[in-house]
């Protein structure tokens, strides 16, 4: 008998959709990949998943060596890739049922990427043209059966045209480019795998010239003067009025008139002043909030807030509203927080609240509101879902706060005619700070009591010489934030666009600093051809998509506008190519003489570096003192091995990075094993003796020749290293 085949995003999201929507008893069937059987209104039906993207762009007419460009692309399955042949049961699992169902219903997330997922199966899998379209912010019970009540007829089309342009100029210019610099790179007779991206490109831009800041920037002196004393018994510490003094001997004309003198309280001004309530979480915001609460990075914030999601505790997460409709039932989200242990005392005190009305952010999003809890109990929860699910809940409460009461106090004291000021801050009433708990850090600054004529004891006046700092570097909260003013990305790819650039190891550490690799990139693109990493180029595309998302323009022109673009970007950069790719190649030598150095070799004192055998291809760690030295340590042959700034306590040595597809990076000692949740368990316990006393040979070494390296990289900050010559078999990072 025919069906209705419902197809959903992923596996935990098919069961909460089968569950909501069943008159009866749910059949889950299958075990490496299943699927879930149900009748509604007398009708069967059943939910498969997917598990995201079962197709990808790839080249149409793929040649053995790499040319550029590529224009023509075709729509293939995933598991076409052998890192993704665990994708082929999936496809194969919806093949089957497409077979005997009648109608299909798109339930995956509503955004351009869900829309684009489900379309794919339906026309490339299903041979279907069309379906029904699900709609909802929360896998909760009462949204999933008002989404399939309320299910429009059709597609989203628009939306899907709108994905489907994006992941068409995704691939043409990250393909296109990161082969045209590899390629380039190679014509200089070096090898390294290069990529860059439409929004890849501006973003190391941005952070690129941030670097350039800093290097750049020249110090200059100033003073400031300071008087400690105390007034009534309580120390007090006030500032001169003029913050800095750029020349030393006016600083030092106000000292000496302040010096000795006495000195009382000319004026006292209180303020009370009214610290407005946050407004609720869009994605970005979260990000930006958990990275400084946790130190949590954009993409990590995400992955934890969609599993949160998928078990029905938040709202779907990759939202840029501000927003809190009342339609959301806020009055009963907050009584079901009510019955949570961590929540009950806030929601009571908003319960006696005569009106619940949030105070809401100027962003909106036409698909979904702002992140919210949904007030169900949750289960376990690791460490990390219950942190970012404890700040989502307290935002989300506290947006419902009345302002808090703060007070401000300005103390202006006179010293012989100059003044000098005092700051204090201190919270009366904390209202809304109240709700926000542990994430509420706002600074008290408390003044002991004083009036008008209180005389200063014992007043000291100190003179000091600063000088000024260069801007701070970005952090990932931070220029995501920057991104997001500039238009740059979405809010579902910013984050993953930040990870990309660690990732291609153009960037590093959480206060951002653009690597060697990097700064060459730029610096080429920047010379050569500029279009490359230019905001206008990507932020006029992303407009553009914008638009065919509201029906306004057609995915055919703008694809076509786009490519021609690109013909002539790319034509501008094959004139350049042996340039850039001598450029390139320096970049890549100095890169490689940093992410190879392990440290200083505890045998002869040269340097322990990571090398591969010309032999036999694999990868360990040696020293530079070969043949007369033979130190040397294994390395494992799976996955990127680059050294870390870390050092070992143990053994002085550099930590080893072990990145490997979809999975998290390892630490590694290349002396004792594993660093952190792994460990080597032929070496786990107590040092031998004789380990004891090569670790204290090690450091020994380590203090000495340390100098020496450093000494060298500044003197040959881009030190010759033969590069291995490029394979024409090797892939495109795109």
């Amino acid at each position: 008998m025919p069906y209705t085949l419902i197809i959903s995003e992923k596996p935990s999201a098919a069961q909460r959709i089968a569950q909501a929507l069943a008159e009866g008893k749910v059949e889950k069937v299958g075990k490496a990949t299943y699927y879930f059987k149900f009748k509604r209104g007398g009708k069967d039906m059943i939910v498969v998943p997917a598990v995201g993207h079962l197709f990808v762009l790839d080249e149409k007419n793929k040649k053995a060596k790499w040319t550029y460009p590529v224009f023509d692309v075709e729509w293939r399955p995933t598991f076409a890739d052998k890192n993704s042949q665990w994708a082929e049961k999936y496809y194969e699992a919806i093949a089957k049922l497409a077979k005997g169902a009648s109608e299909y219903i798109s339930a995956c997330d509503y955004d351009i990427e869900g829309s684009t997922i489900a379309f794919n199966i339906i026309r490339f899998i299903c041979g279907a043209k069309d379906g029904r379209r699900m709609k909802f912010s929360t896998l909760t019970d009462e949204d999933i059966v008002e989404a399939f009540k309320n299910a429009s007829p059709h597609l989203d089309f628009p939306q899907i045209e709108a994905g489907l342009t994006r992941h068409t100029l995704d691939f043409m210019w990250g393909i296109n480019m990161s082969r045209a610099l590899t390629l380039a790179l190679e014509k200089a007779n070096g090898y390294w795998t290069l990529s860059i991206g439409r929004v890849q490109g501006p973003t190391l831009k941005i952070l690129e010239d941030r670097e350039r800041e800093i290097e750049s920037f020249v110090s200059e002196l100033f003073w400031t003067l300071e008087m400690h004393g105390s007034v009534k018994g309580n120390k007090i510490i006030a500032f001169h009025a003029t913050d800095r003094f750029w020349e030393k001997e006016q600083a030092a004309d106000v000292f000496s008139k302040c010096s000795g003198k006495k000195a009382m309280v000319e004026s006292l001004e209180k303020k009370m002043v009214k610290q407005m309530p946050p407004t609720p979480f869009d994605l970005t915001t979260l990000q930006r909030e958990a990275f400084n609460c946790f130190g949590y990075s954009p993409k990590m914030t995400l992955d934890v807030a969609q599993t949160l999601y998928e078990q029905a505790l938040i709202s779907y997460p990759r939202t840029s509203s501000q927003k809190l409709p009342q339609k959301l039932g806020l009055k009963a989200i907050i009584e079901k927080l009510a019955g949570q242990k961590d929540y009950a005392v806030i929601c009571s005190k908003l319960a006696k609240k005569p009106e619940l009305a949030p105070r809401e952010g100027e962003k909106e999003d036409m698909a979904h509101p702002s992140i919210f809890p949904t007030g169900q109990m949750p289960g376990k929860l690791n460490g990390y879902q219950h942190n970012i699910y404890d700040l989502v809940v307290r935002r989300f409460l506290s947006t419902f706060g009345n302002p808090a009461i703060r007070e401000r106090i300005t103390v202006v004291i006179d010293s012989n005619g100059e003044k000098f000021k005092s700051f204090g801050v201190r919270t009366i009433k904390p209202e809304w700070m109240e709700f926000y708990g542990r994430f509420a850090k706002f600074k008290e600054q408390l003044l002991p009591a004083m009036e008008k004529d209180d005389v200063v004891d014992k007043p000291d006046i100190k003179m000091n010489e600063k000088e000024t700092t260069p801007p701070d570097r970005f952090s990932q909260a931070s220029i995501l934030k920057n991104m997001e003013d500039r238009n740059l990305g979405t809010k579902a790819t910013r984050a993953q666009i930040l990870q990309t650039l660690y990732d291609r190891d153009y960037i590093k550490d959480k206060s951002i600093r653009v690597t060697p690799l990097g700064s060459a990139v730029v610096e080429s693109l920047e010379k050569h051809c500029p279009e490359i990493i230019s905001e206008d180029l990507t932020k006029t595309l992303d407009a553009e998509i914008e638009l065919i998302q509201k029906g306004k323009k057609k995915r055919e022109d703008i694809i076509a506008h786009a490519q021609k673009d690109l013909e002539a970007v790319l034509g501008k950069f094959k004139e350049h190519e042996l340039h850039i790719g001598n450029e390139l190649k320096e970049g890549v030598k100095e890169f490689q003489e940093i992410a190879h150095y392990v440290g200083v070799c505890p045998t002869c004192g040269g340097e322990l570096r990571i090398i591969r055998s010309h032999m036999t291809k694999k990868y360990f760690v040696g020293c530079s003192g070969y043949p007369k030295c033979r130190q040397s340590y294994p390395l494992p042959q799976k996955g990127q091995v680059v050294a870390s700034d870390e050092k070992c306590e143990k053994c002085g040595l550099n930590i080893v990075l072990i990145r490997q597809f979809k999975r998290r990076p390892w630490k590694l000692c290349v002396k004792d094993g594993f660093v952190g949740m792994k460990f080597d368990k032929k070496k786990k316990g107590a040092e031998t003796k004789e380990s004891a006393k090569e670790t204290a040979k090690t450091k020994e070494a380590q203090k000495v020749a340390e100098s020496k390296t450093v000494a060298k990289k500044e003197a040959v900050p881009r030190a010759a290293i033969q590069l291995q010559k490029k394979p024409q078999t090797a892939k495109t990072k795109v």
